[in-house]
């Protein structure tokens, strides 16, 4: 048959391409990633088995391996041991090569053993989705043959390349390479654009890789999860149950006592407060001395701007060459040194979380009193802010 059950226009071709792989990334993110590999929400059975049977049926991939691969990979990030690192391998090669990544990582029996627990283990997986998983496509390209016809062929093609190229390929390359970050975690993790739409929110990386267990990716009110619209209808329906999002800070006015629940609610927060204290301390202090140079050493000004990502990047992150430019700046600007330092010691107190609960609440009670002390108001505003920081009350 010429042209299928559906007898479409060129156009009529491109929506129905369209609409399919869009299905296919809503089950990769809501129930591969969100659901199975990091238990973010629940789904009812019926949603479940339905985006498992659809991934067996467009991707071949089984659960087990996909949700071993990707808990991996956050264990292991941007180490010779991450199974897909744009970092360590090369961003050309998961661009290109993603999905080889994928398949050679998943033939790792250790991987599958340590990391794949807790996937679907019934008569249906072990019968048919994972020994038969090339089975699926097959009947796939039957399916688009009877549908679409001759364009049916086209049509596969496009839907067996879909993830490869945009989760495998885009999402672990880019998303580890190129992008804005909203959070300075250890990491290499990008934003690739605010709009997460194409590829189900995956887009938001960087937001993922600050807050793994978080349904939803979007975190600041300009960026946008369509895969958190589809699992609020979901949940609106009675088909799924978020466990878990992201937290959001809570201040109490008034509050000027550092405590235990203080240092509590910074250890839940430490993303935000990182974020919170490099665009309210550390950026005024580099744009006031970029004004200053502006007046004075223009070389100066110029070397000034270069380390502004230097001043917030996480100390893992940064090469030996922007080291020594970074230390340049820090030895000439004693303002911008004793920001940069601050920003090194609070980080050391979520890196001491192991330590006995009293020992940071002194220590935190040291690092506001030292922070009020240097004479810079920023810092200053900022310890009294932080000194607000409270858990937020449960809603139950």
């Amino acid at each position: 048959m010429i042209y299928g059950l559906l007898d479409l226009s060129l156009w009529g071709h491109v929506v129905a391409v369209l609409i399919l792989t869009h299905i296919t990334i809503a089950a990769v993110t809501i129930y591969l990633h969100r659901h199975q590999a990091h238990r973010a929400l629940e789904l009812h059975p019926i949603v479940s088995h339905f985006f498992r049977f659809w991934l067996w049926l467009t991707t071949g991939m089984v659960t087990k391996e996909w949700a071993a691969i990707h808990r991996k990979h956050h264990a292991k990030c941007e180490t010779v041991e991450d199974p897909h690192s744009p970092q360590i391998v090369g961003v050309r090669k998961v661009l290109l090569e993603g999905s080889e990544l994928y398949r050679e990582e998943s033939k790792n029996q250790e991987t599958l053993n340590k990391y794949g627990f807790g996937t679907p283990d019934d008569w249906v997986e072990r019968k048919l989705y994972t020994p038969h998983s090339a089975l699926g496509v097959v009947l796939l390209l039957a399916v688009d043959l009877v549908l679409f016809g001759v364009a049916g062929i086209a049509i596969w093609g496009v839907q067996m390349l879909w993830i490869p190229v945009w989760a495998a390929g885009v999402v672990n390359g880019i998303g580890h390479y190129w992008g804005y970050r909203n959070y300075e975690t250890e990491d290499a993790a990008t934003n690739i654009v605010p709009w997460g739409i194409l590829i189900g929110g995956e887009e938001l990386h960087n937001n993922h890789h600050a807050f793994p267990t978080s349904a939803k990716l979007s975190s600041k009110a300009w960026e946008f999860d369509i895969g958190w619209l589809y699992i609020r209808v979901l949940e609106s329906v009675g088909l799924a149950k978020v466990k878990k999002v992201a937290p959001e800070p809570h201040l109490v006015q008034g509050k000027e006592k550092v405590d235990s629940e203080t240092v509590r609610a910074i250890l839940l927060n430490r993303f935000h407060v990182l974020a919170s204290y490099c665009s309210d301390v550390i950026r005024p202090t580099l744009q006031e001395e970029v004004s200053k140079a502006a007046k004075e050493d223009s070389s100066w000004r110029r070397l000034l701007k270069r380390t502004r990502t230097l001043l917030v990047r996480d100390e893992n992150l940064i090469d030996d060459k922007s080291r020594s430019r970074l230390n340049l700046v820090l030895d000439r600007s004693q303002a911008l040194n004793t920001v940069y330092e601050h920003k090194l010691r609070l980080q050391e107190l979520w890196q001491r979380s192991s330590v006995g609960g009293n020992e940071l609440v002194i220590a935190l009670q040291e690092w506001c009193k030292q922070a009020e002390a240097t004479g810079i108001k920023c810092l200053s505003d900022f310890a009294a802010n932080l000194r607000r920081y409270a858990l937020r009350p449960s809603t139950s």
